[in-house]
């Protein structure tokens, strides 16, 4: 079955940091582009961020440039989402997602995690 299920969001003061986790299973990673996504309440689901499976190059909204980075481990087939100085404007729910086209638009992706609250507060 294939699978993303994220984890680490949570509750956070302005300026701080968060590390969200997502867990791939039933497919390998390297094999998709993969994205971080977001929605606020109210507000359609935007890119935040997204690594291209043909040369390995991270993607940014500019929203997130220089505070938000994005990794991955091959060997645990594992998706990370390192955000620094947060703002009361990141607050959303974070979803992982796997896709075959290489634009970070959530109609590009068609395998998505469940999802996980972030909140930034002052």
């Amino acid at each position: 079955e294939v699978q993303l299920v994220e984890s680490g969001g949570g509750l956070v003061q302005a300026g701080g940091s968060l590390r969200l986790s997502c867990a791939a299973s039933g497919f390998t990673l390297s094999d998709y582009n993969i994205g971080w996504f977001r929605q606020a309440p109210g507000k359609e689901r935007e890119g935040v961020s997204g690594i291209s499976r043909s040369n390995g190059e991270a993607s940014y909204a500019d929203s997130v440039k220089d505070r938000f980075t994005i990794s991955t481990d091959s060997a645990k087939n594992m998706i990370y989402l390192q955000m620094n100085n947060l703002k009361l404007e990141d607050t959303a729910v974070y979803h992982c997602a796997a896709g075959n086209i290489e634009i970070l638009h959530p109609s590009f992706f068609g395998t998505w995690g469940q999802g996980t609250q972030v909140t930034v507060s002052w």
